[in-house]
């Protein structure tokens, strides 16, 4: 899946569809995510709280 990075504020965002936030199993409503490096690879995960 390629993507572009979308102006927002004075950032950049990619915007995620629906059908993969499905597959993550986040709600983007009241679900977080984390972000990881790689190297060059950037992953997307749902952020899991600990209790």
């Amino acid at each position: 899946m390629i993507r572009r990075l979308q102006k927002s504020g004075n950032g950049w965002a990619i915007f995620l569809p629906k059908p993969l936030l499905e597959l993550l199993k986040v709600n983007p409503e009241t679900d977080k995510v984390e972000l990881e490096f790689e190297g060059e690879v950037l992953k997307v995960k749902k952020h899991k709280e600990e209790v």
